[in-house]
C-alpha cells in the first residue's frame, strides 16, 4: 500500500478508535488523526511480531482495518494515561 492509503486508513482508524473510547482528550482532532496514523503502523507491526502474519494485505482487507483500529486504541489509551492528569492553566 502507498503512503496515501496509510494516511487514509490511519485517519479513519483514529476516528473509529475515538468513537470506541469517547471522552475528553488533551489534544484535538489533529492529535486524534496522528494517533490513528501511528496506530495503523503499530497495529501492522504487532500483527507481524505477535501472530507472524502479514496483517497489512490491502486497503479493503478486514485484517488491515482491525490491526489499524487496535493499534490506534492502544496509542489512545497510552496518550490518555500520559497526558490525562495534566491541568490547564
Amino acid at each position: 500500500m502507498g503512503i496515501i492509503a496509510w494516511i487514509l486508513i490511519g485517519l479513519l482508524a483514529g476516528i473509529i478508535a475515538k468513537a470506541l473510547m469517547p471522552g475528553r482528550d488533551p489534544g484535538g482532532i489533529i492529535i486524534t488523526m496522528l494517533i490513528g496514523i501511528a496506530g495503523g503502523l503499530l497495529g501492522g507491526w504487532l500483527g507481524k511480531v505477535i501472530f507472524g502474519v502479514d496483517s497489512i494485505d490491502g486497503f479493503f482487507d478486514l485484517s488491515t482495518w482491525i490491526a489499524a483500529i487496535v493499534g490506534s486504541l492502544i496509542l489512545l489509551v497510552l496518550y490518555r494515561v500520559f497526558t490525562g492528569n495534566r491541568r490547564h492553566a
